[in-house]
């Protein structure tokens, strides 16, 4: 009888514990009752009915994580190999995802089968309507499509598509060796338009510049020129006032102008002697050629003017 009450009394012990669930954080457990779906469970300490209630599976709500490998065919017959990486959750909480999410699907390799083929299929769908000059530029709107076509699918299987990374997309080894020869010819191409602009640049500045000294160089010798003919004119002026004033006091003192042209003379020969520099003046120094140079000379003074 003893054995018995020990035999019962654990056997209370374990179905009273066995009623007692823990559940993760981050995790929904699902409950059945003879094969059919019941309630859920959330994280945390939670109780069943022992023998009767039966956790069909654990359901993770956290983001997960998978990457993929495969191969496109473009418009124009190019081989495209993609590698990504997909992240997909649980769509919510509710009810109803929940139960999409348990018996969708016979276990986690089914879903994860159908969620990459069919993503697979939609991206070929798309690179088979596009050349393959243009499938590295359009990388956002894969993904783009790729999202447009694929949430409504995963919505009916309880998940959401929380990003698609295409983060490598080759082609075949001679595709890719003719698309860097394209690449350097037009970089070369591009090189050369620059060096000839840079030197049409430098060309067409030296020639303003030129353009510009000449220009400056003119202006300064006309300046120039003008102050010497203004220089000129003030000398002559000079000398005219100052010989003007120079025979009036010799009237006033009685004496004859010839002196001042003599004197000029004098003056002339001895800054020709002075500043010849080895150069070789012929003058006629007898007092005849003077006598004639000094008749000429008051000649031209008192020559009138004409009208």
């Amino acid at each position: 009888m003893n054995y018995a009450m020990y035999i019962f009394f654990f056997f209370v012990l374990i179905v009273l514990f066995s009623s007692f669930v823990t559940v993760k954080q981050g995790t929904i457990a699902v409950v059945t009752v003879f094969g059919k779906y019941r309630r859920q469970l959330r994280p945390g300490l939670n109780f069943k009915i022992p023998l009767i209630e039966v956790i069909y599976s654990r359901i993770s709500i956290q983001n997960r994580s998978v990457e993929l490998s495969f191969q496109a065919v473009t418009q124009d017959q190019a081989n495209v190999y993609f590698k990504a990486m997909l992240l997909y959750s649980v769509l919510n909480h509710d009810e109803e995802t929940i139960k999409n999410v348990a018996f969708k699907f016979v276990d986690a390799t089914n879903l994860m089968q159908a969620l990459i083929r069919t993503i697979e299929g939609s991206i070929r769908a798309y690179v088979a309507t596009q050349k393959q000059a243009n499938v590295l530029a359009q990388r956002n709107e894969i993904v783009m499509h790729v999202k447009e076509q694929i949430d409504i699918v995963l919505e009916s299987w309880g998940y959401h598509l929380q990003d698609l990374q295409l983060n490598d997309i080759t082609f075949d080894d001679e595709i890719m060796r003719s698309m860097s020869r394209v690449v350097a010819s037009n970089n070369l191409k591009a090189a050369a338009e620059n060096e000839g602009q840079a030197l049409l640049i430098t060309k067409t500045k030296g020639a303003e510049a030129d353009g510009n000294a000449i220009k400056i160089a003119a202006a300064a010798e006309r300046e120039a020129a003008q102050l010497r003919g203004q220089g000129i004119a003030l000398f002559r002026a000079e000398v005219a006032h100052g010989m003007t004033k120079a025979a009036q006091e010799m009237e006033e003192a009685n004496l004859d102008i010839s002196v001042i042209l003599f004197t000029m003379w004098t003056e002339s020969i001895k800054h020709f002697a002075e500043n010849s520099d080895g150069n070789v003046i012929f003058l006629d120094g007898s007092t005849d050629g003077m006598n004639k140079t000094m008749k000429e000379m008051m000649a031209m003074q008192f020559q009138k003017p004409k009208n």
